[in-house]
């Protein structure tokens, strides 16, 4: 937990959901945790199976919680974490030329700027060809079933939160075929 900043951690039955729907394991592949809170995703992420993770938050308490959890299970060296807004982060990431398996986008509900992150997630390449990533919102906001090469494969409700699962899609505007989400419902 995050001392004394207003965190809406992603609750454990939505973490299990979650799990459940894109895989109890992986091999390899990065993931990119943008704000971050606790870490809790990424650290499920790497504690599955995923290679690095990359933390990203702006409050200094969460970014020193997430350092705290990593020393804790003893992932340390598998990660990268940043204090930085989430939009400085992807230009600097994208900079880099990196890309992700796996991203957690799981913003302050109050925030309306998951549509601009999607879209540059998605010219921007970072995520892989067969990654996932999971936009986290609440119940009151829509988010659209497609930005760029980035489509809606499933749509999540728990309450007052909504997950929207999306992956790339391939050059011709077809889904990806093998090891995609969309062959798993």
């Amino acid at each position: 937990m995050v001392p004394g900043v207003k965190v809406r951690p992603t609750t454990d039955r939505v973490r299990e959901s979650l799990f459940q729907i894109i895989g109890p394991y992986f091999e390899g592949g990065w993931v990119l945790d943008l704000f971050a809170g606790s870490g809790s995703l990424g650290l499920e992420t790497l504690s599955r199976g995923a290679e690095r993770g990359v933390f990203v938050d702006r409050s200094p308490e969460s970014v020193k919680t997430v350092r705290q959890n990593l020393q804790l299970v003893g992932f340390a060296d598998r990660a990268e974490v940043y204090r930085r807004d989430a939009r400085a982060a992807l230009r600097v990431l994208a900079r880099r030329k990196l890309s992700f398996r796996y991203i957690f986008l799981d913003p302050p509900y109050r925030e309306t700027f998951l549509p601009a992150l999607l879209t540059y997630i998605s010219e921007h390449g970072l995520l892989e060809s067969q990654g996932i990533l999971m936009a986290e919102h609440g119940a009151a906001s829509r988010l659209q079933s497609r930005y760029n090469h980035l489509s809606m494969v499933r749509e999540l409700e728990y309450g007052h939160t909504v997950i929207h699962l999306y992956q790339m899609e391939n050059p011709g505007g077809v889904k990806n075929a093998s090891g995609s989400l969309s062959g798993k419902f």
